[in-house]
């Protein structure tokens, strides 16, 4: 069945990172299947107003003030005007919710249940429980999924995280992994230089992503090894610490800093190294390490969150999250290619066969089936579970649900769905065509990919 689909977050393009990325290859897939998809997001410096990216991807640019990391000021009511006139004349029929640091995420759930509208939501991170951000992050989290048809994660490490932190029936949670698109990320070893052993780092510079711990790493590395370089792409506020250290011990030529860069440039980047470095002190999944493992680089992580389900042994070495446990892997990993123990030239063909976004978008489109068929609840009910995150919460919650009902019934007085004009769709692609007899199902997963990659998924056209 095709769908009229709204992925709706903080998170997107021109803005570079995992989520932005999963959310248009995503949607890009499920168009190529027969649905209609559009993305809703908040503006990016001047880009507002609505854009138009490869095969018809309608995005949104929302003018909303960001307030943290790209997140929006939590507004609550402020944002339903313009969604719900969206979503009426998008006649969308799911919401796609992503992050649950996402304020535009949370209340577009909120808003679209109150319309009567499926709602599905996948988390792309892990959370503690114990400090004052995690356990407001969390109650926040249980509000939202307490009315929620599905919840998809990126591993099982994340649905654990997520079960606990909304009180969810792990019955409702699936877990879908990332992928990449394994032509976009091919192999040079003519780029690597032969003189050195470089290490690519390419992260946020936050704290936890372990740009503190990349700090310490680095001139213990070059101090033992002189014939190691690092290039470091990303940016953040620990990027100065970085700087200051290099300055410190003198590295000014064996340590680059690239800055932030596009997604189109991350594997020009990556096929320059030997070692991908992720010095991560929580991870859901991380993408960035299947691109890095599809270039050809043998990978050196933390072992945290999701990491250990995203490649085989052979492709990584596994690190504590500690300064000395970290230097030591990574040592280990730059006597392997020196030793040429490692054949790091048959990564790109096994990432090819492992991630595949056509496999991501028909297991989300199972999801999909399986909210269509849930029926819509009496307020009464939806109001009981808001009532049951608590005995303070709950009160203030099910107050939120109410005054969103009320500012329904005003919208639709002021501005009735008979006067939203109904906007005309792109040209649906047709669903694919099954397999004929004798084609290769994995050629055949590959080369829609190969024409489904596009312009990387950053470039969006006036």
């Amino acid at each position: 069945m095709r769908y009229n689909i709204a992925m709706v977050s903080d998170f997107f393009y021109p803005q570079p990172g995992g989520i932005e990325s999963h959310i248009y290859q995503l949607s890009s897939k499920l168009i190529s299947l027969g649905h209609s998809v559009i993305i809703i997001t908040h503006a990016h410096g001047s880009r507002v107003g609505v854009r138009y990216l490869t095969h018809g991807l309608k995005v949104y640019y929302v003018p909303f003030y960001v307030l943290y990391r790209e997140s929006t000021f939590p507004s609550v009511f402020s944002f339903f005007p313009i969604l719900r006139n969206i979503l009426i004349r998008e006649e969308i029929e799911i919401v796609h919710g992503h992050g649950s640091l996402s304020s535009l995420c949370h209340e577009a759930i909120l808003h679209s249940r109150t319309m009567g509208l499926r709602t599905v939501f996948t988390d792309h991170s892990l959370f503690g429980f114990a400090d004052p951000g995690s356990i407001l992050g969390n109650k926040m989290l249980k509000f939202t999924l307490s009315d929620i048809g599905h919840v998809i994660c990126v591993s099982h490490t994340c649905k654990e995280n997520t079960v606990l932190r909304a009180s969810l029936d792990p019955v409702t949670v699936s877990v879908i992994p990332n992928a990449v698109v394994a032509s976009n990320f091919r192999p040079d070893p003519f780029k690597a230089s032969s003189e050195y052993i470089t290490i690519i780092v390419i992260s946020r510079l936050y704290p936890n992503k372990g740009a503190d711990l990349l700090t310490a790493v680095i001139p213990n590395i070059c101090k033992i090894h002189p014939t190691v370089r690092f290039i470091i792409a990303g940016s953040g506020p620990r990027e100065i610490d970085l700087e200051q250290m290099r300055e410190k011990f003198q590295l000014q030529e064996r340590v680059e800093l690239v800055g932030s860069i596009r997604h189109e440039d991350v594997r020009d980047v990556m096929v320059k190294g030997h070692i991908y470095l992720h010095p991560t002190l929580t991870e859901a999944f991380g993408t960035v390490l299947v691109e890095a493992a599809s270039c050809g680089l043998l990978v050196v992580t933390t072992k945290v969150g999701g990491i250990p389900e995203v490649l085989p042994s052979h492709m990584t070495i596994f690190s504590s999250p500690s300064e000395d446990s970290l230097t030591q892997s990574t040592l280990e990993a730059i006597k392997l290619i020196e030793s040429k123990a490692v054949d790091t030239s048959k990564f790109h063909e096994q990432v090819k066969g492992m991630y595949g976004w056509h496999d991501v978008a028909r297991r989300t489109e199972n999801v999909y089936d399986i909210v269509a068929k849930i029926d819509n609840e009496p307020v009464i009910d939806r109001l009981k579970r808001y009532y049951g995150c608590g005995i303070w919460a709950g009160k203030l919650f099910v107050m939120c649900v109410v005054i969103d009902y009320l500012l329904l019934r005003f919208l639709e007085w002021l501005y009735p769905e008979s006067g939203i004009d109904r906007v005309r769709k792109w040209p649906r692609r047709p669903i694919d065509k099954p397999l004929l007899a004798g084609e290769n199902s994995e050629s055949a997963k590959i080369e829609s990919e190969d024409e489904d990659s596009g312009l990387g998924g950053t470039t969006a056209m006036p």
